[in-house]
């Protein structure tokens, strides 16, 4: 059924935790609502708002990694290309100041 996309451990977990969040995110905002504020963003954001951008930005990081990885491995001088993980992590510190300062 999913044979059309190459899963990697990194991706797996990337979606793993997407859909965790969004269930997180259901629970609390039921048991206790949102209310919008001002952050770093340009504009007022309730706690969604903040998930639904934090998610797009971890996304395009994600992608970018990725995308620059050759890139990287022959400006940095590596060996090999560097481990997905580090996009990943790069998306999670984003998605976590978005969330809280955002």
């Amino acid at each position: 059924m999913l044979s059309w996309m190459y899963w990697t451990p990194p991706v797996a977990v990337f979606f793993i935790v997407v859909v965790l969040m969004l269930a997180g995110m259901t629970v609390w905002e039921i048991k206790s609502p949102t209310v919008a504020r001002k952050g770093f963003l340009p504009l007022v954001t309730t706690r969604g708002d903040r998930l639904f951008i934090g998610l797009l930005g971890a996304a395009y990081i994600n992608l970018m990694f990725v995308g620059l990885a050759g890139w990287l491995a022959s400006e940095l001088g590596l060996l090999e290309e560097p481990s997905i993980w580090w996009g990943t992590t790069l998306s999670a510190v984003w998605l976590v100041l978005v969330m809280r300062k955002g």
